[in-house]
């Protein structure tokens, strides 16, 4: 029997069970809302203020009020002279070379004073930082001698030195090795005891933990103290250079306050100010240079 083949329309459509679906159209998405910021393009304008402005503020503020109160007699010359005569007052004497050689001869106490007590400092505190025994000798003298006021001690260094340059050098290092011991003993004792272990555990020694180790975890500390100590510096000069003083910032101040020359008075002291901010901005920079593997905290914008 023979099987005829049926013959189906090439245009006939499939039986309804065997027929794939249409595919359905995709449902579009909503689009998302626009969000405006209202604002953004008035801040992107925004006028940002340099670091270096700000910080300037501050002091500028000061001198145009002390120029505002000269200006209209709120305060009398008597009283304190006006930044305009300071001024005139520094370049006369600039001029006559007595303010360059009263600078130079300040610089040079603070810089001899400075090297012996930082010499001094280093000395102690490394012996009371490293060694327990130095610890039990040396930390408990210098905290009973710390709470001497170093400043009293011009009329023993009378008594001892003389009135020459020695007492003067004496009372500026002095007043340096105190904040400079501390800080340097404070950072050798903070050294995290987990990392001296390690330390030990990979094979280094004695020289080589105190210098791979412990000097760089005491190395912030003594930066700091590095800052205190040389505005300590300039501070006890002052004090130092009203001893019979011959050349110097000091011996100007002391023949001004004879002559009530209060502009020559306030701008010795100006000067010391801006010696001790130039010591400082040495000390912050050579911070940022030796500190870098140190993430600090920097303060919110």
């Amino acid at each position: 029997m023979t099987t005829k083949p049926i013959d189906v329309p090439a245009h006939a459509a499939p039986p309804d069970d065997a027929a794939p679906s249409p595919p359905r159209p995709a449902e579009e998405e909503p689009a998302a809302p626009r969000v405006t910021i209202r604002g953004t393009a008035k801040s992107a304008r925004r006028l940002t203020v340099p670091r270096s402005v700000r910080r300037a503020s501050g002091p500028l503020g000061l001198v145009l009020a002390w120029f505002l109160a000269s200006t209209t007699g709120v305060l009398p010359e008597t009283v304190l002279a006006s930044p305009v005569d300071v001024v005139r007052q520094a370049v006369e004497l600039t001029r006559s070379g007595e303010l360059p050689g009263a600078i130079a001869a300040s610089g040079r106490r603070a810089a001899t004073g400075f090297l012996i007590g930082a010499t001094v400092a280093l000395s102690l505190s490394l012996l009371a930082g490293l060694f327990r025994l130095g610890e039990d000798v040396i930390d408990s003298s210098m905290g009973m001698f710390r709470a001497i006021p170093w400043v009293g001690l011009i009329p023993l260094f009378i008594v001892w030195f003389g009135i020459e340059e020695t007492p003067k050098i004496a009372l500026v290092a002095l007043g340096v090795t105190y904040p400079l011991y501390f800080n340097i003993y404070g950072g050798i004792r903070s050294t995290d005891a987990q990392l001296v272990e390690a330390a030990r555990m990979m094979g280094l020694g004695r020289l080589g933990l105190i210098r791979y180790v412990i000097l760089p975890s005491a190395l912030p500390g003594a930066l700091v103290g590095l800052r205190y100590a040389l505005s300590t510096a300039w501070l006890a000069l002052v004090f130092a250079e009203q001893v019979n003083a011959d050349a110097g910032l000091g011996y100007l101040m002391s023949n001004a306050q004879q002559y009530f020359r209060t502009d020559i008075i306030v701008l010795c002291l100006t000067v010391y100010a801006l010696l001790g901010l130039t010591c400082d901005f040495a000390v912050r920079v050579l911070s940022r240079r030796l500190l870098r593997w140190r993430a600090n905290f920097e303060g919110e914008a």
